[in-house]
């Protein structure tokens, strides 16, 4: 969590706060979608958070792949700004956040896909039309259901 998070947190406690964040889709040759096994819920989910004070979206997409995936990636494609009621989370410890969340489509640059083992515990790629049947969380759901990547 983010100074400026913690800070906010003080303040409301795990009142609903509304969050600029990113989402980045790196993709393949084969055209599979990284995606990564989340810690808090152990459920896959694509690779993003918040976009940091002062921060630019793009940056912040760099910066979440690196920290999340293990990758350097390049943005390729700006896809969608997200929000809304299937974009709202409420974490394990009560913490509410509702996300607008700019995704990215990227490719790997360098590194080779793997779990920080802090907010991710695995990655791996996915086929898009194989992602209905991966155990994805409900952000992650959100967003390939908005992007037509998944019908349910």
């Amino acid at each position: 969590m983010s100074p400026y998070l913690r800070e906010l947190r003080r303040s409301v406690g795990n009142e609903l706060v509304l969050l600029p964040s990113v989402t980045v889709l790196p993709t393949d040759r084969d055209g599979r979608v990284l995606l990564v096994r989340l810690a808090d819920t152990g459920r896959w989910g694509t690779v993003g958070g918040s976009v940091e004070v002062d921060e630019e979206p793009a940056a912040a997409a760099v910066r979440e792949a690196r920290e999340e995936a293990g990758v350097e990636v390049e943005l390729t494609r700006l896809v969608a700004a997200l929000g809304g009621p299937e974009f709202r989370i409420t974490y394990p410890n009560g913490d509410q956040a509702a996300y607008v969340s700019i995704v990215y489509e990227a490719r790997v640059l360098s590194g080779r896909p793997a779990p920080d083992h802090d907010e991710t515990l695995a990655a791996t790629w996915v086929p898009l039309d194989e992602l209905g049947t991966v155990d994805l969380g409900d952000f992650a759901r959100s967003t390939f259901r908005a992007l037509g990547h998944l019908r349910t």
